[in-house]
């Protein structure tokens, strides 16, 4: 199953750290790559620009607007992603907390889902929204 697991931490603390403390955790990150890669885990990945560089863009009443920054002031800001392969949601666990920037945000794991394409019918599923797992 293909997780995606979401980076946030603090912008404020990696804008206070030393050019050897960035380096360092950059390639602790380069690291963490090259051993998921190696077991089969890593599918795809990528760091973000910081949230000031971000546009957020609203479509509604056929109207389109854009925004400077992220859509919601938070504590954590989104700093990346890992696109991994895990057997369920524990395995997908264990190989996010070795992200190295774990350490100093969080790391939000949220399991990827099919969307149907036009013309196939989807599975049926009368569960409520809140008690689908996919």
């Amino acid at each position: 199953m293909k997780y995606l697991a979401l980076v946030y931490y603090d912008e404020n603390i990696i804008k206070q750290m030393t050019g050897d403390e960035w380096t360092s955790l950059n390639r602790e990150c380069l690291a963490c790559v090259d051993g998921l890669q190696q077991r089969g885990h890593y599918l795809d990945g990528s760091a973000l620009q910081p949230v000031d560089t971000a546009t957020t863009v609203r479509v509604r009443d056929g109207r389109t607007t854009t925004t400077d920054g992220p859509f919601a002031e938070t504590k954590e800001q989104l700093a990346g992603f890992y696109m991994l392969e895990a057997r369920d949601l524990n395995e997908a666990i264990r190989l996010a907390e070795k992200i190295p920037p774990a350490r100093l945000g969080s790391i939000e794991i949220r399991p990827l889902r099919d969307i149907t394409p036009f013309g196939e019918e989807a599975p049926r599923d009368d569960r409520p929204w809140s008690d689908r797992r996919m």
